[in-house]
Formats: structure tokens, sequence, C-alpha cells
């Protein structure tokens, strides 16, 4: 299996706004939990200066940093099967020809498809064939 990775970065409209955000919680960060605080007021404010640098790449770069990783796992060996276009629906995958002729079978009988109806359907199911 092939494994894919995409990195991801935010918008230029959500950085703009985190990094406004950031500016204002470094602020609090330097003027009160600094001095109310002590330690964790540095943790704070050196949480607060990151998240802010971050946003600020992302927002005024052009490049960005991404902060988040898609990972997808292809399988090579198996290539995905045709869609055929002459239907106007995604065909049943889950039972065979024979299931579906059965399962119209039981529809016309519980009276909820007309013998007209019923024909048509098990003409293109035998048509598909």
């Amino acid at each position: 299996m092939a494994r894919k990775r995409v990195k991801i970065r935010p918008g230029k409209a959500q950085s703009a706004m985190s990094f406004v955000v950031g500016i204002f919680f470094v602020l609090i960060g330097l003027f009160m939990a600094v001095p109310l605080f002590g330690p964790f007021g540095l943790l704070w404010t050196g949480i607060a200066v990151a998240i802010t640098v971050v946003n600020g790449l992302n927002t005024f770069g052009k490049k960005g940093i991404p902060t988040m990783e898609i990972y997808s796992e292809e399988d090579e060996e198996e290539s995905p099967s045709p869609v055929r276009e002459d239907h106007d629906h995604i065909p049943s995958t889950a039972l065979t020809p024979q299931g579906r002729l059965e399962q119209l079978k039981t529809l016309r009988e519980a009276g909820l498809l007309t013998d007209e109806e019923y024909r048509k359907k098990r003409e293109e199911i035998l048509n598909g064939l």
C-alpha cells in the first residue's frame, strides 16, 4: 500500500483572526499573568507568543506553516471499478444480478411495484449481464 501525506495550513482569514487574538493573549501574559502568577505567567506568555508567530507567518507569509497533516493509504494493486455511465443511479454493488432479481420479485409480490415496472427493471438487470 502506498501512503500519501498531505500537509494543510489554515486559511488567511482564520490565521489573521488567530494572530490578533494571539497578540491580545501575549499582552495579557506580559501585564497580568507574569506579575501575578510568575512561572505560570511565563509559560502562558511563551505559548501565546508561539501561537502568534505561527499565525503571523500564515497570515503574512507566502508559504506559511502547515498545522495539520492528513495521511491516506491507497492500495496500488486494485484499481477502482469503472462506473457505468448508462445508469441514472448508483448501481447496487451489494447484490448479485440473481439477488437483485429476487429482491425485485419480492417487491412486486408485496405490491410495491406494478407488473410493468417489474418487467422494465427485470429487463434492465438482464441486459446488464
